[in-house]
């Protein structure tokens, strides 16, 4: 299970486990804003495991200005998709290179896609045009914002956050 580890000034930060989350708690490092309906007991006393936490001191962002070009960020951004056939691809998705690096392509937000092993290899060292292959979307970098909303799309928290946001703005009007 995940906790939602927001800033101090309650921005979304990134997510951790349960346990990191109680012992944050411990230490007075956060506030618990939203429970969950999970109880643990241990150590003479029952604690309830917090869904939603906010840091107590400002932290600045991992990256500010751009998402920094990884495997994953890219398979994020593509949502696990594969970028010529549409399937799904979370078991083993790979990276393909529209114009292959042996081919002068570089690897960059727009020369990077997530494919599967099917399509890839079936491209091979090819252009999508020679392999009669058509992308489904043109790939971008994307901004900071849009690389968070689908990552928490991707985790399933992106729903719980809104849920909280406006539970605690309703409760304040």
């Amino acid at each position: 299970m995940y906790v939602i580890v927001l800033n101090a000034d309650y921005t979304y930060l990134h997510s951790i486990n349960w346990k990191r989350a109680i012992k944050l708690v411990m230490q007075g490092k956060v506030e618990v804003l939203k429970n969950t309906e999970k109880v643990i007991e241990g150590f003479n006393e029952k604690v309830v495991l917090p869904l939603v936490v906010r840091l107590m001191y400002f932290v600045r962002r991992l990256y500010k200005t751009k998402v920094p070009l990884q495997r994953k960020n890219v398979f994020v951004r593509d949502e696990f998709t594969c970028q010529y056939c549409g399937k799904k691809c979370k078991t083993s998705p790979t990276i393909d290179h529209i114009i292959p690096r042996s081919r002068g392509g570089g690897h960059c937000w727009n020369n990077s896609v997530t494919a599967c092993i099917k399509c890839n290899q079936k491209k091979g060292n090819k252009t999508p045009k020679e392999s009669k292959m058509t992308l489904i979307k043109k790939p971008v970098q994307p901004t900071i914002n849009e690389f968070a909303k689908k990552k928490l799309k991707l985790m399933g928290v992106e729903d719980i956050i809104e849920e909280f946001f406006s539970s605690s703005f309703s409760k304040q009007v």
